[in-house]
């Protein structure tokens, strides 16, 4: 336990103002300039945008970039009062699972793989993209291929970690395609839990109802889940294992 699965420059610390159009938000640095950094989290982001929050930021040289800082980590307690730092970049959790896969952390969960490829074309004309084909290693018991879907999950309930935390047509409609895929082939939802304090996955059903039903459909007809953990750090990010599924 406790890989380090990625590492990079230290992130620059400061203080949440605020987030508007979605995109932007304002972050006050220790020096006390002000500066806008883009956040590529567009969703609601429960119970994490707190005005005043401890943040991280990683800063691009790239001339071509409008705005230099990205809002990657914020600041939260937890139900004991302890600090933990949520990953708010869901860029980060393509990269994430794949770093996993390749160090061959869920080989209890689909077995020795031969090959990844990502954004391939899937599901019905082909016009959805799974983030994760896999091909199974001659090895493998089970030698069908495997479709791998990664979800960004910020959001706790007490120690339960829930997707979604709003409504999302799109991921009723991944849930959808990845139980047409069985049985000729594994389906797998990856719920890519940005945070240490959770101890537990759920399906948000408070948030969206409709893709909870979706999600129980899609389990009974065998569709794996493999809720991955990860602890975020300053300069780094380490995994902390697969979290088991509760339902209520």
């Amino acid at each position: 336990m406790n890989d380090r699965i990625i590492e990079f420059d230290p992130l620059i610390e400061g203080v949440l103002i605020k987030r508007y159009k979605r995109f932007l938000a304002d972050i006050k640095l220790e020096s006390g300039e002000i500066v806008i950094a883009h956040c590529a989290n567009t969703g609601p982001m429960r119970g994490l945008l707190t005005e005043g929050a401890k943040v991280r930021m990683s800063v691009s040289p790239s001339p071509k970039r409008k705005l230099p800082f990205t809002l990657e980590q914020i600041s939260v307690l937890d139900t004991n009062n302890n600090e933990v730092w949520v990953g708010i970049n869901t860029l980060f959790a393509n990269k994430l699972i794949k770093k996993v896969i390749e160090k061959d952390l869920l080989r209890e969960k689909i077995g020795e793989i031969e090959r990844i490829k990502s954004e391939v074309p899937y599901g019905k004309d082909k016009k959805s993209r799974i983030d994760f084909f896999l091909t199974p290693k001659s090895s493998n018991p089970d030698n069908r291929n495997i479709y791998i879907e990664v979800k960004n999950t910020t959001w706790i309930t007490k120690d339960i970690a829930l997707f979604p935390d709003t409504v999302t047509k799109r991921g009723q409609k991944h849930l959808i395609e990845l139980k047409e895929l069985i049985p000729r082939s594994k389906s797998v939802l990856v719920p890519c839990i940005t945070r240490e304090d959770a101890n537990f996955f759920a399906p948000g059903d408070e948030a969206d109802p409709l893709y909870g039903k979706l999600f129980r459909e899609s389990l009974t007809a065998g569709m794996i889940i493999i809720p991955c953990s990860f602890i975020f750090h300053k300069d780094h990010i380490t995994w902390n294992g697969i979290k088991p599924l509760k339902m209520g």
